[in-house]
């Protein structure tokens, strides 16, 4: 099931188990099943094999982007996010979440090079943040919004090799609880990087 997005010039195909991927009036929702994660841990073995996520994906162009959204989260279990998502190899890709962590919404970043870290930033107020992630040369960075005006950095990395195609999106998860809603909206792409990852714009 390809999803054409108008508001992302790109198509978006699902990958990972089934995520009930929608999208209607400028809304795109999906849904975790339980005990569905994206994540490698990083005391595990090295041919351990990432669990996985309902993931919605597309590849993006070439050159420098952005990539935003609002999303809530219908909080239920620990761990429960709402996810934008970059991918370059099966044991290579970051997500940008908002997350239940455990007990209080929290911005937080994971980054798999092989395997997986974990660390979280910010504290959130309610259930809905704005979530950007964007690349500006061979750096890609995560940003997050309480109104959508003034961001936050989170986190610069690298990820990748030039010469791979990046897929970018959208993931739902669960870890530890019966399944996890989330919607996404006020969607945004721009074919534009960031001048300056920590001035708030």
């Amino acid at each position: 099931m390809t999803v054409h997005l108008p508001e992302v010039p790109f198509p978006l195909e699902p990958f990972g188990p089934e995520g009930a991927w929608g999208y209607e009036d400028g809304v795109l929702t999906g849904r975790a099943g339980a005990r569905q994660d994206r994540f490698v841990p990083p005391g595990g073995d090295a041919l351990e094999p990432a669990s996985d996520a309902p993931r919605l994906l597309g590849a993006v162009p070439e050159g420098d982007f952005q990539l935003a959204a609002r999303v809530k989260v219908g909080f239920a279990g620990a761990f429960d996010a709402g996810v934008l998502y970059l991918h370059a190899g099966e044991r290579e890709w970051a997500k940008l979440c908002f997350e239940l962590s455990p007990e209080r919404p929290t911005i937080c970043t994971v980054v798999t090079r092989g395997h997986s870290d974990d660390a979280n930033s910010f504290v959130v107020d309610g259930d809905t943040v704005w979530l950007r992630l964007s690349r500006t040369g061979k750096a890609f960075a995560f940003h997050a919004s309480e109104d959508g005006e003034k961001w936050t950095f989170v986190r610069v990395f690298a990820l990748g090799t030039e010469q791979a195609p990046v897929l970018a999106g959208f993931l739902a998860q669960a870890p530890t609880g019966e399944g996890c809603e989330v919607a996404f909206d006020r969607i945004a792409y721009r074919p534009a990087g960031l001048g300056d990852l920590r001035d708030g714009s």
